[in-house]
């Protein structure tokens, strides 16, 4: 009987083959659809960025114009992002190792489920209940640390303004940072965590020592994750925020920096000729600054992947 050598390899099933085909295959088409989105915004952006004054809403140039809302973009992300990542990280921590068993699968599913919620209903959420539910708050900060450019003021008496947008998108990223972080957390070594409680450590040590070291690169994939869809939201800023092309800090006040995502979404219906590519053009920046963002995202994770075990 003839015996197999080691040069020969087992035969590749079909079903593997199949698999293998599919999966490839939907990576090329998903290089495609991203080549095809970059093409088209370039192709019909450019004779937005070269447009003249008439175009552009009376600004003197393309840069001009995207400036302000660029900024808005990014302010308003960066806010949300402060806010929502110590909530969705102390969650993801209390699901994960300290609540009991049923507890932690009921908040699994209200968190999974909280993703899944359309942003129109935050945004309506935010108009009717939010908004008037803040201004005391906003008038307290106001009082108390109006010496920050932050909250100035005077604080608008409706309440939409970049500090309610910015909670906003708060809790809407919150539900997507939360689920990732704690699926990092329940993956940390179980030994690891043992030996340090072994060691005399207290619960809190035990998760500073193990579990944050572990789960640092998700906590940061998930944060910029997160700060993705903050920057991409259209209709719940749209809603909430009456934002203008001006530049500004204080997220209190009337007149407030709008995003690239709420003016394409207002300004499109009625745009026309060369004032729809000027809108194209900014809707290039915003996918230029979505692709800094999650390259930068994936360059810090490589770094920290030698250091812990999620990637």
């Amino acid at each position: 009987m003839a015996t197999r050598t080691r040069s020969e390899h087992p035969p590749v099933r079909r079903g593997d083959r199949i698999f293998s085909a599919t999966a490839l295959g939907a990576g090329i088409l998903i290089l495609l659809i991203l080549a095809g989105v970059a093409i088209f915004l370039l192709v019909q952006g450019v004779p937005g960025i070269t447009a003249g004054r008439g175009s552009l809403s009376g600004r003197d140039s393309f840069w001009a114009y995207v400036g302000p809302f660029a900024f808005g973009t990014v302010f308003a992300s960066i806010i949300a992002l402060v806010v929502a990542v110590p909530i969705a990280v102390g969650i993801a921590l209390f699901i994960s190792h300290y609540a009991p068993r049923r507890v932690a699968l009921a908040l699994g599913y209200i968190v999974d489920l909280l993703a899944a919620v359309p942003s129109v209903v935050f945004g309506v959420w935010g108009i009717t209940v939010l908004s008037p539910a803040l201004v005391p708050i906003m008038q307290w900060l106001e009082d108390n640390a109006g010496f920050l450019p932050f909250f100035e003021g005077p604080t608008l008496t409706s309440g939409r303004n970049m500090f309610t947008a910015g909670l906003v998108l708060a809790v809407m990223i919150l539900p997507i940072i939360t689920a990732i972080c704690r699926e990092v957390f329940l993956q940390t070594p179980r030994l690891h965590e043992e030996a340090a409680l072994a060691l005399g450590a207290t619960r809190w040590e035990m998760i500073r020592m193990t579990v944050f070291p572990y789960g640092r690169s998700g906590i940061v994939s998930a944060s910029m994750l997160g700060l993705g869809r903050a920057l991409g939201e259209t209709l719940a800023v749209a809603l909430v925020l009456s934002g203008s092309a001006i530049y500004t800090f204080n997220t209190l006040a009337a007149e407030n920096s709008g995003t690239i995502a709420a003016n394409i979404a207002l300004q499109f219906p009625e745009a026309s000729g060369t004032a729809v590519n000027v809108l194209i053009a900014t809707g290039l920046i915003l996918f230029v600054i979505t692709f800094a963002v999650n390259y930068t995202a994936r360059k810090i994770v490589d770094r920290r992947s030698e250091f812990s075990g999620a990637n």
